[in-house]
């Protein structure tokens, strides 16, 4: 069970207490109550745990702090889709959940009100769960890096275009795609 202590964590963390914030803050709650995690376990130390994230707000946060879920672990993934919806999975047990913001969620409250709403119900009142409808993300991969023969920066693999017989980062292909060659 999440307490003060956590929410407070985020906070310093994130920089106030916001309704974006705290939305996150119970998609955990929901996250550790569905895949059965113990706080022991938390944060993730490596991949153990994935977060798939619909939106770029302040609820994802959360949902580093409190998980270890991070973009440099790789076991934060942004699937921008402007939804408030959080889809997490346990690498170690197999199980999954998907949470969505109910859609009348804070519907007539001011930002105090919601704020205070949030706060102090239960994740299964302010989330549909559900199964992912997609796959458990691939772990990590490493790629070799190549200089791009434009700019010359060493680039990824995955991240290089041919372009004219050369590998050229998306970058300078981009920027000769706009130039109109």
């Amino acid at each position: 069970m999440l307490t003060q202590e956590h929410l407070d964590k985020v906070a310093a963390f994130h920089g106030h207490i916001c309704p974006g914030m705290l939305i996150g803050f119970k998609a955990v709650e929901g996250a550790i109550a569905q895949l059965g995690l113990s706080d022991e376990a938390l944060p993730a130390v490596d991949e153990e745990i994935v977060a798939v994230v619909e939106n770029d707000a302040c609820g994802v946060d959360a949902v580093q702090v409190l998980l270890g879920c991070t973009y440099g672990k790789s076991n934060l993934i942004a699937r921008i889709r402007g939804k408030m919806a959080f889809s997490f999975f346990s690498r170690d047990t197999g199980k999954s959940v998907r949470l969505v913001l109910k859609p009348e969620c804070g519907e007539g409250l001011t930002r105090d009100e919601y704020t205070e709403y949030l706060f102090t119900h239960p994740y299964e009142e302010l989330f549909d769960v559900k199964e992912p409808f997609y796959e458990l993300p691939e772990p990590a991969r490493l790629f070799a890096s190549q200089p791009c023969a434009k700019c010359g920066e060493k680039t990824a693999e995955f991240g290089l275009r041919v372009q004219n017989g050369q590998l050229v980062c998306r970058d300078c292909y981009d920027a000769y795609q706009r130039e109109g060659f």
